[in-house]
């Protein structure tokens, strides 16, 4: 049962749970760390975040460090 109901919130509802989940995040960092302390929390796992998806998009870390630093294979 529990299954199906979390089934049709990550179908129908994706932006919202995800929304939601960023906000209890970023409060539970606010009251662990401090404000500005969450903020660079936040701003490194969006950092990684976008590293991460451009590692899937070239396929491996080697393209991205090609990428990066010149294609001297």
């Amino acid at each position: 049962m529990w299954g199906e109901v979390l089934a049709v919130l990550v179908d129908n509802h994706w932006g919202k749970l995800t929304g939601t989940l960023a906000g209890l995040l970023f409060g539970i960092l606010t009251v662990t760390f401090g404000f500005f302390k969450a903020l660079f929390v936040i701003a490194c796992l969006v950092v990684g975040y976008i590293i991460g998806k451009r590692v899937d998009e070239l396929g491996s870390w080697r393209e991205l460090v090609y990428r990066l630093w010149g294609d001297d294979r």
